[in-house]
């Protein structure tokens, strides 16, 4: 059936008459903060504990963003006669927010979660220059990350959660085993004991 002449019009008079009558609402910025989402994307916060060097967030980044220095450090053996290792040191982590399109990526691609979204989104600048953050600004931006929304009860249990839980009862279970062998060697002790002296008797 062909459309008829006009509906298109009279559609748009429809929502515009429909809005009319609506009272509106202005947002009070920024007297009054906005309600953000759990999941707004303000600002990139470093957990720097979690940062292993590896370099993933850096060379998947699409504006080439990120920059990280970082030199090695050898540690000693943990035991005598053990072999010494090396690990990375991170002496830079910037990023800089005048190139920066929010896509996230690097917080996605970071196996050790040392990379959150923040929802702060006050930190405009009159010098580009200081929207480079380095790794003691992105270390304060972990202040402002809330913490992380409480899973779905009937969601499975996750891998390592589960994990874990087997290795304590594992551990309580040998614990118990180990009291309980203690209890009965403290019993056979004292029954020979408690033989002489009622013998003496």
């Amino acid at each position: 059936m062909p459309p008829i002449p006009g509906s298109g019009l009279a559609k748009g008079l429809a929502v515009t008459l429909r809005t009319m009558t609506k009272k509106t609402v202005t947002a009070q910025y920024p007297d009054v903060q906005p309600e953000l989402p759990p999941r707004s994307r303000g600002v990139i916060g470093l957990f720097e504990e979690n940062c292993t060097v590896c370099m993933l967030c850096a060379r998947e980044c699409p504006d080439w963003c990120i920059y990280i220095d970082s030199h090695k450090e050898t540690v000693p053996a943990a035991v005598p006669g053990g072999r010494e290792r090396s690990r990375n040191v991170l002496d830079r982590f910037a990023i800089d927010f005048s190139l920066c399109m929010y896509c996230g990526i690097c917080i996605e691609v970071c196996p050790f979660d040392a990379l959150f979204w923040s929802p702060e989104f006050e930190y405009a600048e009159t010098d580009i220059l200081e929207l480079t953050h380095e790794r003691d600004k992105l270390r304060e931006w972990m202040w402002t990350v809330p913490e992380p929304p409480a899973l779905d009860p009937g969601a499975e249990e996750p891998k390592e959660i589960a994990a874990a839980r087997k290795t304590a009862e594992k551990l309580e279970a040998q614990r118990a085993q180990e009291t309980q062998r203690a209890q009965e060697a403290q019993q056979t002790q004292q029954t020979p004991q408690q033989e002489e002296e009622e013998g003496k008797e």
